[in-house]
């Protein structure tokens, strides 16, 4: 069983510095590894990021994390991600990274996502350039977390988790007004999740939402924002599967040259 504890959407400035990490330290005896779910901090400042960066610098467990719409306020993503890999956060946009917990494979990839909105209420790439854009970008935060998880397949990673900060299904949103259900989130992140297949899909960004859903094809989804959560982190425990047959013949057949 892996342990998977997260959280998004907490928000940091040098105001609120030292305010998670008291509950972080303890990540060593519930989790197997931590995610941040985006708007790590208020306006994507340097300083806000360097606040979040102490909180979780020299954490028990890799902390893997993605970047908010706040974290994009300032203009400034690519200095906030350097700060936080500064301190070992790796943080995904696209791209994947597979963890060893005592012996599995735990891939997690990951974007930030984007809006567009849900079956029968969503944006199309139709219309003025400025529309198309919207949903471009949104379709290639799609096309880049599939890709992510289908390359973590081929790493034979035996537990895939998808991690976004936007909702790739409504389930999660309820709460939320449903005039802004298309700028909290897209079905084409669904779609993605669906298409390469994850065990687990977490997100954030939607303050008033609900902490559990599921996509079309039966995905776990779990909203994450920490004003859902009301706690520092939330820890999901996911199943280890079984590696293909054919895998596990590979691995004997490999350990039998080596003797």
């Amino acid at each position: 069983m892996i342990r998977v504890a997260a959280v998004g959407d907490i928000h940091l400035s040098p105001e609120s510095a030292g305010a998670l990490r008291p509950a972080f330290d303890t990540l060593g005896d519930s989790a197997d590894l931590l995610l941040l779910a985006g708007d790590l901090t208020r306006h994507g400042t340097v300083e806000e990021a360097r606040v979040v960066a102490r909180e979780v610098a020299g954490l028990p467990v890799p902390v893997v994390a993605v970047l908010g719409n706040h974290d994009y306020q300032s203009d400034r993503p690519h200095e906030v991600t350097a700060v936080l890999e500064e301190v070992g956060v790796t943080v995904l946009e696209g791209e994947g990274t597979v963890l060893e917990v005592d012996g599995t494979r735990v891939g997690v990839a990951g974007t930030k996502g984007f809006g567009g909105g849900f079956a029968g209420r969503s944006g199309g790439e139709f219309g003025e350039p400025e529309m198309k854009a919207f949903i471009q970008y949104t379709r290639r935060c799609a096309d880049g977390l599939a890709a992510a998880l289908r390359r973590l397949e081929d790493d034979n990673c035996a537990v895939r988790i998808a991690l976004m900060h936007f909702s790739p299904v409504p389930d999660t949103l309820a709460g939320e007004p449903l005039e802004i259900y298309p700028f909290l989130g897209s079905y084409l992140l669904a779609e993605a999740v669906d298409d390469a297949g994850a065990d687990l899909a977490v997100h954030g960004h939607a303050h008033l939402g609900t902490e559990h859903g599921m996509t079309s094809g039966g995905t776990r989804v779990r909203n994450v924002a920490q004003p859902v959560l009301g706690r520092a982190f939330a820890v999901y425990h996911l199943p280890v599967r079984t590696p293909p047959t054919s895998l596990v013949a590979e691995t004997a057949s490999a350990a039998a040259l080596r003797r």
